[in-house]
């Protein structure tokens, strides 16, 4: 506020000493004592003086100091507030530098940062293992001949496939496994398992793989999969992802991936495997399970799904199903898997049979000469317990599509887009 003037109580801001000078210098006097000496009072500390000129310099010092305190206020609010100003632009500079670097760690993880795809980290793995002493030279070279050609053709290598593990356990629980009330199978599905191309990435297309290999056993699917007749290898199934997002599934998801996933490490969920299968002309349901439905952060809805899709097709009470339908596509945050099975337990407690993409080929391989113990399986099994991720979402397939049900699921998917997007 600005300062007052201490005889009329005007504001007089700045010029406080002009306005005291030119108004109220009449003022600065005041009576004599009884004894005839003149005495001036001073009108801001009340301080008695006995010479006019004393006063006015009193007064003046009062305000000079006034006028000093002013701005000082002043100078110290500047520089308050310069400081201020540096220090949010000092936190802004160090969150967006954090913002930075947390986004690069999300595109490294999630293969988005342009440091090559399959081809690239194939070869670098390897040029590890020779390092290493844990390959040959001539073995480098020969690998990588076939890496070239499989490339080329679009076709993967066989080389992390096991296949028959279906049938071995449709025998296993024919003839063993007493605690099992009733299982019920999928059809004949191919295990897959990440190479030195696709570790730490790759499972979403292994899984795809897994899928795939059941469908194309399956003659009611020849139709739509007469143009993918053998497993594409995993560039091939970022180019398919990408056909089918340029003819419009998904086109918010696409926009994830800059529309690009070949030559990268991308990592991709149930969102692309439904629209690659849609686009196949293969019909499929994705269903979330986005949050426990039982205790201890457990999921045993999503075991229910399950049993049901398995079941519903299956008559009487044989204990074992080996069913026509093909396997499930289970995605949970960093990992998906393959549900080849479930089982029901004499005390009517459901356990999932699980292809992880992450067990490697020569584990698979023990599956084959199954015991009678079923230790094995231990690979396969998993109890609803355990099973404790925050969120779970499947990809079920469920038919095919005639070509006007796959453009109205297309024209679908642009419209929900477009809805999301202001």
């Amino acid at each position: 506020a600005a300062p007052e003037c201490p005889f009329c109580g005007e504001a007089a801001g700045r010029e406080l000493e002009e306005h005291v000078r030119a108004r109220h210098g009449h003022l600065l006097g005041a009576p004599g004592t009884g004894n005839g000496e003149q005495l001036y009072e001073c009108p801001m500390c009340s301080l008695t003086c006995t010479n006019i000129q004393i006063l006015q310099e009193h007064v003046d010092l009062h305000l000079e100091e006034h006028s000093f305190s002013e701005g000082g206020n002043i100078r110290d609010l500047e520089l308050a507030q310069q400081l201020q100003t540096e220090e949010d632009e000092r936190r802004r500079s160090e969150e967006e530098k954090r913002e930075r670097e947390e986004f690069k760690k999300l595109q490294r993880q999630y293969g988005l940062d342009n440091s090559g795809g399959f081809k690239q980290q194939f070869l670098r793995n390897m040029e590890r293992e020779v390092d290493r002493g844990r390959m040959q030279p001539f073995e480098y070279h020969k690998r990588k001949a076939d890496m070239m050609e499989s490339l080329a053709s679009g076709i993967d290598d066989g080389k992390t496939k096991t296949s028959g593990v279906i049938e071995v356990l449709c025998k296993y629980y024919q003839n063993e496994s007493k605690d099992v009330r009733r299982v019920w199978l999928s059809a004949g599905v191919d295990h897959f398992h990440s190479s030195l191309g696709d570790r730490g990435w790759g499972c979403g297309y292994r899984n795809f793989q897994m899928l795939l290999s059941s469908l194309l056993q399956n003659s009611f699917y020849n139709d739509c999969l007469r143009d993918t007749t053998l497993i594409p290898s995993i560039p091939k199934i970022q180019s398919m992802i990408e056909d089918a997002w340029r003819e419009g599934f998904d086109p918010h998801g696409a926009s994830h991936f800059n529309n690009r996933l070949h030559g990268s490490k991308a990592w991709i969920g149930a969102c692309e495997i439904y629209s690659l299968l849609t686009s196949l002309r293969i019909k499929c349901q994705i269903i979330d399970f986005h949050k426990p439905t039982g205790p201890m952060g457990t999921h045993p809805r999503l075991f229910e799904w399950i049993l049901h899709y398995y079941s519903t097709d299956s008559e009487g009470g044989a204990k074992v199903v080996c069913t026509s339908k093909p396997p499930i596509y289970l995605q949970h945050q960093g990992h998906s898997r393959t549900v080849v099975g479930i089982e029901e337990k004499k005390n009517k407690s459901l356990c999932l049979l699980l292809f992880d993409p992450g067990c490697s080929s020569q584990e698979m391989q023990k599956l084959l000469k199954q015991n009678s113990d079923g230790a094995g399986l231990k690979l396969l099994r998993k109890f609803v317990g355990s099973l404790k991720e925050k969120q779970y979402q499947i990809v079920a397939v469920d038919g095919v599509l005639s070509l006007e049900e796959k453009a109205a699921l297309c024209h679908a998917s642009q419209v929900l887009t477009s809805e999301k997007i202001p």
